[in-house]
């Protein structure tokens, strides 16, 4: 993917510079439900993921809140 959108150019989407597309907290807000891929920006905590994912997104999530911005 040669494009690179940035974020206030799209709210809903960004690229990595893998070339990978990641979806946005205010894309999931948009869509409405949680769509059970562990997505970075889930503001659904993860709730349609099956266990034992969930526990561990959601445990990787915690340790990177208490870090804190890079």
């Amino acid at each position: 993917m040669e494009s690179k959108t940035p974020p206030e150019t799209n709210p809903d989407f960004y690229f990595l510079p893998d070339g990978r597309m990641v979806f946005t907290e205010h894309y999931h807000r948009k869509r409405g439900y949680c769509c059970g891929n562990g997505c970075r920006h889930c503001p659904y905590d993860f709730e349609a993921v099956q266990e034992p994912r969930r526990g561990a997104l959601r445990a990787q999530r915690n340790a990177e809140e208490q870090k804190g911005p890079a």
